[in-house]
């Protein structure tokens, strides 16, 4: 009774889809990598790549709004790895962790504005 179905939504936002260069650092790493979102919502972000951290990793995210005018950045945590063999599109979620209020309304701007498009 207390199990989800498979496939049952569990976000807490809905998301929206996004091609958004972002750059990202972990703890051990000194440059920044950069690859792509595929998705935003006001909890987090999927980005796509081949090289996913593990889960429970913190990392370091900054990226610009397409005008580049206004960074975003933050603290998030990785909390869904999809590699390499599970999927054609790996990555990982990504949990917005300690973002300031500032980088957090840019965030709902961005997710208003593709929620408006649909």
């Amino acid at each position: 009774m207390g199990k989800e179905k498979k496939g049952e939504e569990r976000r807490r936002y809905p998301r929206v889809p996004l091609s958004l260069l972002i750059q990202y650092r972990f703890d051990t790493l000194e440059d920044f990598l950069a690859e792509y979102a595929t998705n935003i919502s006001m909890g987090g972000m999927f980005i796509g790549t081949e090289k996913p951290r593990e889960e429970g990793s913190l990392i370091y995210l900054q990226f610009y709004l397409r005008n580049g005018a206004k960074l975003i950045e933050g603290l998030g945590k990785v909390v869904r790895v999809v590699s390499p063999d599970e999927s054609d599109e790996p990555g990982m979620g990504i949990e917005f962790v300690n973002f300031n209020r500032e980088s957090m309304k840019l965030v709902e701007q961005i997710v208003n504005n593709q929620l408006s498009n649909e």
